[in-house]
């Protein structure tokens, strides 16, 4: 005979539950909840299991995170039930609870999630929709995804999110954008209401709902893409900004790649961070600046072009980079001349890593030849000359020479 189950193998079953309740569960879904010893879960979704199953039921505290990791631990040899909203596995506490635990450790049973309800509504393609979640998070996530002509779907925390969306699109110069609030979806209370950004006619929905948008350009604007190299006025700064072709060489030579982390030492108004960061949604930045006024205008920088989630560390380098975790490229756009910081620089980067400094001084240009002539890598000197008046006449206005070195540490 087989061996006896050993319950503290067993793992934990998280059910997706929709609008609809218990009656739009699969009978999968039915008996895997009806085995249950304890059901966890919000109090509404408990709330929608029926009297006659008899787990206990136990609703989340406040703050949530902790409880994932415990929750082995918490109810030992018992049938561990988490309700979830939909898909577990989308943007969902599946999610969450294969990260604290490991996927061996966590069975899903999903259900049909709001992205593919929503879709089958409108008659979109789901693999031509965009999903951006602002569930707990910033809705300037939403911005480097308006496209023209590009389909959202936006996951909310809450009912506020349909406003908040249309309120940044209507800033963004897309006020044109039709917007769909989708509630209740799959349930017997679903209703969508319509509308273009500007003039949003709904602060509140239901707080089950998913935001649609279709982004139409008003009259004049001009969006900006996800490629490096963004007009220079797009960014807030004091001069101290490596300007847009600069700036697309040294993005090209510094390569992001998805879930990489840059650190941007001498940030100055964050531009190279920022940029990295709006390559892919995963892309992460630690930037480094010792000016506080400085340090406060890449924070503005950063959430109006869509990275929020950039990281501003306010010290000076070397000894700001202590602690860091190991970046897979760097950039120093000043300090190069600074001892200790391209050396710290170096010594941090992963195998493969990728460090690029720019100078404009002999005395940084003089420390560039020494690091080709140690670490080999690519040097580079780099000469803009833009068109500018001359009398009635055009010329070429050149800018400073820029000289770049850029090493990968095998």
């Amino acid at each position: 005979m087989p061996d006896a189950e050993d319950p503290a193998d067993r793992p934990i079953v998280v059910v997706g539950v929709g609008a609809d309740g218990w009656d739009g569960l699969s009978p999968r879904a039915r008996r895997a909840v009806g085995a249950a010893d304890v059901l966890r879960g919000s109090a509404r979704q408990l709330a929608l299991v029926p009297p006659e199953v008899t787990a206990e039921r136990v609703p989340w505290p406040s703050p949530l995170g902790p409880a994932l990791a415990r929750l082995p631990r918490e109810h030992p040899g018992r049938r561990v039930v988490v309700l979830a909203s939909g898909d577990p596995m989308l943007s969902g506490i599946g999610t969450s609870l294969v990260r604290a635990l490991g996927p061996r450790a966590v069975e899903v049973v999903p259900h049909p999630s709001s992205v593919t309800l929503a879709c089958a509504r409108l008659g979109w393609a789901v693999e031509e929709a965009q999903v951006v979640s602002v569930v707990g998070r910033p809705v300037e996530l939403v911005t480097p995804h308006t496209t023209p002509g590009r389909r959202l779907l936006v996951l909310g925390s809450d009912g506020s999110t349909p406003a908040a969306v249309a309120s940044l699109l209507a800033s963004l110069g897309l006020g044109a954008s039709r917007l769909t609030a989708l509630a209740q979806l799959g349930g017997p209370g679903e209703r969508a209401v319509t509308g273009t950004a500007d003039g949003w006619p709904h602060p509140e929905t239901d707080p089950l709902v998913l935001t649609a948008v279709e982004v139409v350009a008003d009259p004049g604007t001009v969006p900006l893409p996800a490629l490096p190299g963004l007009p220079d006025d797009a960014y807030e700064h004091d001069g101290q900004l490596t300007k847009r072709d600069v700036r697309a060489v040294t993005l090209a030579r510094l390569a992001p790649l998805p879930g990489q982390l840059l650190w941007d030492v001498g940030a100055g108004a964050g531009s190279i961070g920022i940029e990295w960061m709006r390559t892919h949604p995963s892309c992460r930045v630690v930037a480094v600046e010792r000016d506080p006024a400085r340090a406060e205008r890449i924070g503005r920088n950063a959430a109006r072009l869509g990275v929020p989630g950039l990281e501003v560390v306010l010290d000076a380098a070397p000894g700001a980079l202590a602690g860091l975790a190991a970046p897979d490229a760097v950039f120093v756009g000043g300090g190069a001349t600074v001892p200790g910081v391209l050396d710290a620089c170096w010594a941090a980067l992963r195998p493969g890593g990728r460090l690029v400094v720019n100078a404009v001084t002999l005395e940084s240009e003089a420390v560039l030849a020494d690091r080709y002539a140690r670490h080999g890598g690519e040097l580079v000197r780099l000469g803009v000359a833009t068109a500018a008046p001359v009398g009635g006449f055009t010329g070429w206005k050149a800018a400073m020479p820029v000289t770049i070195w850029s090493g990968v540490r095998r």
